[in-house]
């Protein structure tokens, strides 16, 4: 198995060093327990497009299952039947957003080594 390059996240499988016109993400799901990797020209390539596409249906899909779950959480006369489906729902979506995060955070440029990151943060 190969090592990831240096400066290169663990988490993204080293495919080969793709050049400065080529983007390689982690896309939020998987197949078969194995992380999909897109290798695109550029986060605005139609992949890219659709892969953003995919996961604002994710996280919309979230907020509809955490909408529809609050409901039936709230009603103390819901059925076991009713309750546990939500929580399975919930539990799928929640793997999802997670998903999505880390492959959004693994996208986040790095400061390069040689500038001092402001510890007050960003400007407001």
């Amino acid at each position: 198995m190969h090592e990831a390059p240096e400066g290169r996240p663990a988490a993204v499988p080293y495919l080969a060093d793709p050049g400065p016109d080529h983007h390689v993400r982690v896309l939020p799901w998987t197949a078969d327990g194995k992380l999909c990797v897109l290798s695109t020209s550029g986060p605005g390539s139609f992949l890219s497009r659709l892969a953003d596409s995919l996961e604002e249906t994710q996280l919309t899909t979230g907020r509809d299952v955490l909408d529809q779950a609050h409901a039936v959480l709230s009603d103390p006369m819901s059925p076991y039947g009713e309750l546990r489906y939500a929580g399975v729902r919930l539990a799928e979506c929640l793997r999802d957003a997670l998903c999505v995060a880390a492959s959004r955070g693994l996208r986040m440029v790095q400061p390069d080594e040689g500038e001092a990151e402001d510890p007050a943060g960003p400007p407001v």
